[in-house]
C-alpha cells in the first residue's frame, strides 16, 4: 500500500470513528478551604457503544451534578449518569437520541505491542474530537492512584492529555480497543487506556444483575514474563503472579501468599490479569473460584470464594 493510499484510509477511519465521539461537561458542587459552595466545572471523552448509550470514565463524571455531552451532528444534549464504577474507571451516561452511531468494539486479547493505535478525544476542554497517533507500547500495566489501582491496562505512546479521559483508543480497522483512563504526568509520551473487553463485561454486567456488581479475591497480580522464567528456572511458562495481598480479603484467609503463580482458574488457563478477572467475574453465585497454582516448585490448588459488593 503507498503511503498517500495509507493516508487516506487513515484519514476515511479516522473520521467515521469520529461520528461516535462526544465531548463530556460537567459541573461538580465543591466546597473550598473557606467553606464557601463553588461549582467546578469538568471535561473529558467519551463514546457511543449503543444507540443512546456513551461510556467515559468514572472519574470524569464522579459526583457531577450535571452532565452536558457535545454530539457530532446534535450539539448538546443533557445526559443522565446511568452508573459509576471506580474500581474499573467507567461509567455510562444516557442521551435522549436513539439514532447516534455506535463505534465497533474490537477484541483488546487480539493487541500486540506494536499495533497502530488512535487516541480520539476532547484534550485540554478544547472542541473536538481531536486524534493523535501511536502505537501499543505495552500490555497488562498496572498503575496505583491515591485511592484506586487499575490493573491491565493498555500502554500506548499516542498523546493522551487532560481532556481525552473516556475517549476511545481504536485500531486500524475502526474498531474501539480501549478507553482513555491516564497520564503519568511525570512522564514523556506514556498513556494508558482500558481495554475494551472490560468495557464489554462491565456493560454485560449491568445487564445481567441490573447494576453495576464488584467480585474480588484480595490479590494484585501481574503477568509472568519470560525473562522471570529463564531467571527461577521455572517450569511454567504462563500465568500471574501474585504481588500483594489485601489484608483479611479471601486471599489471605485462604492462604494465597505473595510470589504465588496463577496459572488456572476454574480449569481455564490464566496467561494475564484480564483472565483471572473474567474467571472471578463469572464466578459471581458460585461457591469459590477453583485456582491452580505454582508454589515452590510444587502445584496446589485452593477454593477461595469471591467477595461480591454492589458497587452502584
Amino acid at each position: 500500500m503507498e503511503l498517500r493510499e495509507f493516508s487516506s484510509k487513515i484519514s476515511d477511519l479516522i473520521t467515521s470513528a469520529s461520528k461516535s465521539v462526544v465531548t463530556v461537561f460537567t459541573i461538580v458542587p465543591s466546597i473550598d478551604i473557606f467553606f464557601r459552595y463553588r461549582e467546578v466545572r469538568g471535561a473529558g471523552s467519551g463514546f457511543f457503544v449503543k444507540p443512546g448509550l456513551i461510556v467515559t470514565n468514572a472519574h470524569v463524571v464522579m459526583n457531577a451534578r450535571e452532565v452536558v455531552v457535545l454530539v457530532p451532528r446534535y450539539g448538546k444534549e443533557r445526559a443522565k449518569v446511568l452508573v459509576v464504577d471506580p474500581f474499573r474507571d467507567l461509567a455510562l451516561l444516557r442521551v435522549g437520541l436513539r439514532d447516534t452511531e455506535p463505534l465497533p468494539l474490537g477484541d483488546s486479547d487480539k493487541l500486540k505491542v506494536g499495533d497502530l493505535v488512535f487516541a480520539i478525544g476532547s484534550p485540554l476542554g478544547l472542541p473536538g474530537p481531536s486524534v493523535s497517533m501511536g502505537v501499543v507500547s505495552a500490555l497488562g500495566r498496572t498503575i496505583a492512584g491515591e485511592n484506586i489501582v487499575l490493573e491491565d491496562l493498555v500502554q500506548t505512546d499516542a498523546a493522551i492529555n487532560p481532556g481525552n479521559s473516556g475517549g476511545p483508543l481504536i485500531n486500524v480497522d475502526g474498531e474501539a480497543v480501549g478507553v482513555a483512563t491516564a497520564i503519568i504526568p511525570y512522564a514523556q509520551g506514556i498513556g494508558f487506556a482500558i481495554p475494551i473487553n472490560t468495557v464489554k463485561r462491565f456493560i454485560q454486567m449491568i445487564e445481567e444483575f441490573g447494576a453495576v456488581v464488584r467480585a474480588w479475591l484480595g490479590v494484585y497480580v501481574t503477568p509472568l514474563t519470560e525473562e522471570a522464567v529463564k531467571l527461577y528456572e521455572l517450569p511454567v511458562s504462563e500465568g500471574v503472579v501474585i504481588v500483594n495481598i489485601v489484608p483479611g480479603s479471601p486471599a489471605d484467609k485462604h492462604g494465597l501468599a505473595i510470589g504465588d503463580i496463577i496459572v488456572e482458574a476454574n480449569n481455564k488457563p490464566v496467561r494475564k490479569v484480564s483472565d483471572l478477572r473474567a474467571a472471578v467475574e463469572e464466578s459471581i453465585g458460585s461457591e469459590c473460584v477453583n485456582l491452580k497454582i505454582f508454589r515452590g516448585h510444587k502445584m496446589i490448588s485452593k477454593c477461595v470464594p469471591p467477595v461480591v459488593e454492589r458497587v452502584y
